[in-house]
Parts: C-alpha cells; sequence; structure tokens
C-alpha cells in the first residue's frame, strides 16, 4: 500500500542525547540494550483497510474523500518515508526490516489502558496492559522513553491511578511521559491525574521538550469538552502552543501528541477536536510533523501536507470503525480468542540522516 503525498524533505540534526524539558533541565534515559528478538506476528484477517477519497467534508463521500484512513492490525505495519512517498509494509512481510535503515533513537506509544475496566471483551486490562509494556520495552534496541496518550484509568480512581504506576514501575520501562485522556479527568477536573503523572510545566498541563533534535508537545485536549464530546484546546493552550513553536526553524521535525484526535476524524462520535484547524496553522510551516493521539482504539491515518496524522490501538479493547454502528464504546462482538489482535502499542524510529520517520505498529498477536 501507498500513500502519495508530497512532504518536504527535512534532515534530522542529532545533536544531542536526553530529554531536554523546554524551560530547563534534562531527562536522561536509561543505556540502550539489545534485548531478545520478539517474534514474528500473526496477521489479523477480520480488519481491512478504509480507503477515502474526495474533498467534501460535510456529505459521507467527502469525508471518505477528505480522509486517508486505514484501520490496521495483526503483523503491524512499518511507515517509511522515501522521496517524498510515505510506504507501507507489513511486518509479517520479510522485507520489512530490510527496508528500514538503522534507527538513531526510538520510543514508543502506548494508549488507553482503561485500568479499572472490568468488562467484555477485556475483563483483565490490567494483564493486558503489563503484556504491552513487556512488548514495548522488549524492541529490537530499547527505546529512550514512552508516551502514554492517555486514558490510563476508567473511573479516575486514586486506586486505579496506583495501578497504572505500579505496572509501569514493574516494567522496567524507560522513561515515561503522559497526557490524559476524559477518562482521567473525571469529578476533579484531572487534578489526580496531574498531581501523580504532569509535568508541572504549564498551568494547563500541557508541555514541551527536546530529544535528540526533535521538538515534542504534549497538548489537553480533553477539558471543556465541545459538543458531541469533540475535544477542545482552548485560548491559553493554543497561544502558549504558538509561542512555543515561534523560535524554532522550519526544518525541525516535531512530534506532537494529545489524547483525542487532533483531525475530525468522525464528529458525530466526539472523534475530533473543536479548534485543532488554528493549532494546524501554527504546524503547517514546518518540513516534518508527526501527530500522536488515542482515544478511539484502532490505527487510523491521515496525511495532510507535511503532517502526518497517527490515532493508536488500545491496550484495554477495541472500538467499532468510525460510523460501524449506533455509536462509540468497547467492540464485544469479536471473534473468541482474537482480542490480542486488537490490541498493541506503537514504535516510532527516527532514522539517522534522511527524512525517514518510522511508524512500527505491533499488536500482541
Amino acid at each position: 500500500m501507498k500513500i502519495l503525498t508530497e512532504v518536504t524533505p527535512v534532515l534530522f540534526p542529532w545533536a544531542w542525547k536526553g530529554i531536554k524539558l523546554r524551560g530547563g533541565g534534562y531527562r536522561q534515559g536509561r543505556q540502550a540494550v539489545e534485548p531478545a528478538g520478539l517474534s514474528p506476528l500473526q496477521t489479523n484477517p477480520t480488519e481491512t483497510p478504509m480507503d477515502h477519497s474526495s474533498n467534501d467534508t460535510e456529505s459521507p463521500e467527502g469525508r471518505r474523500g477528505f480522509l486517508r484512513c486505514m484501520a490496521m492490525a495483526g503483523a503491524g505495519t512499518l511507515w517509511l518515508m522515501k522521496g517524498g512517498v510515505l510506504q507501507a509494509h507489513g511486518l509479517a512481510d520479510g522485507n520489512a526490516g530490510a527496508a528500514a535503515p538503522d534507527a538513531t533513537f526510538s520510543f514508543v506509544q502506548v494508549s488507553d489502558s482503561h485500568i479499572g475496566f472490568h468488562k467484555e471483551p477485556n475483563m483483565d486490562v490490567a494483564g493486558s496492559f503489563r503484556d504491552c509494556l513487556a512488548r514495548a520495552t522488549h524492541q529490537r534496541s530499547r527505546p529512550d522513553f514512552i508516551l502514554h496518550t492517555g486514558d490510563l484509568t476508567h473511573l479516575s480512581r486514586p486506586e486505579e491511578f496506583d495501578t497504572v504506576a505500579q505496572l509501569v514501575r514493574d516494567s522496567g520501562a524507560p522513561h515515561t511521559l503522559y497526557v490524559p485522556g476524559e477518562h482521567d479527568v473525571i469529578g476533579d477536573n484531572g487534578a489526580e491525574f496531574f498531581k501523580r503523572f504532569g509535568e508541572k510545566q504549564a498551568d494547563g498541563g500541557w508541555y514541551s521538550f527536546d530529544h535528540r533534535g526533535v521538538h515534542f508537545v504534549g497538548l489537553i485536549n480533553v477539558l471543556n469538552l465541545k459538543a458531541g464530546g469533540l475535544g477542545f484546546l482552548g485560548p491559553d493552550q493554543l497561544a502558549w502552543l504558538k509561542k512555543d513553536l515561534a523560535p524554532l526553524s522550519a526544518s525541525t521535525p516535531l512530534v506532537v501528541f494529545a489524547h483525542m484526535p487532533l483531525w475530525n476524524l468522525y464528529e458525530s462520535w466526539g472523534w475530533g477536536t473543536d479548534d485543532s484547524a488554528e493549532a494546524m496553522t501554527y504546524l503547517k510551516r514546518f518540513g516534518s510533523v508527526t501527530v500522536l493521539n488515542g482515544h478511539v482504539h484502532q490505527v487510523q491515518q491521515k496525511v495532510e501536507g507535511t503532517v502526518t496524522f497517527h490515532t493508536a490501538r488500545s491496550t484495554a479493547y477495541p472500538q467499532p470503525a468510525p460510523g460501524a454502528g449506533p455509536g462509540p464504546g468497547p467492540l464485544k462482538d469479536i471473534v473468541a480468542g482474537s482480542l490480542k489482535h486488537y490490541l498493541g502499542v506503537r514504535e516510532i524510529r527516527h532514522v539517522r540522516g534522511t527524512q525517514v520517520l518510522n511508524v512500527v505498529e505491533e499488536a500482541l498477536a
């Protein structure tokens, strides 16, 4: 599968090591190790690509045209940027590994662990989160850090946050950074989440940091939700984002992460962010922007100019494809024994000396 999209080439400046938080200070990751290789993953035949093609975003046909989406699972997908063309390689394909040059560094995204959920199709979300953390920390080269893109818990209870923290500690995972999901801010506007997992860089909880020449931005879009449950950034955060990005060269690679999609994937289900268009005006001048989100519990992707959007699998349970059913929620009618095909992690590798950013999807089975 190929998505033909012109992208401005960017050479990554591999200048230094460690996670440098904006405003001062470094957070140094653990030394990289070479763990034992992972066994090949099995392809899940139940999920098929969704192809969308026109530019009218109002009609059903227009939504399909405006989006460039794929729902992928199973063996995983390796994304390579070559000559302005984003290429997809299934990890079950023996050529996928050869297609990926050695990475200078990598990090892993996990999302939607929903600790505290105890219903079908997953009665043991703590166990599946533990498995995903093991997958994340045993890549072919140890990731520098982990990003958790929200919904750590299901009901924002203190004991649920306790369990998340304990599972991460027990996994031996590298340094982990977080943004909240809407399930993490129930009843207290996120006070418990921010006390335990927040970076405390800005009053609103948003933050940025620099790592080996790449600028990372963590945004909060799950407070003050708009009609239909759409995410919301708000004027204060948008003003901060504009100021944060202003000093950067357009050649600086950006990785932006938040819980809810920063593109309107399916508005009637609240799968989008109400004021994301303004944020995009600040991002579009950069030659390489990768946006990582959770919330929808499945892999969806969109390419818009130099900005590539990715949503992630949950570590807890899948949700229906956009519009496939009466609404979002746990997908219960899955084939017995197939749950692990829908759960997984994402590894992102920055490749030395090229404009390539590799995105590797890994399911648990």
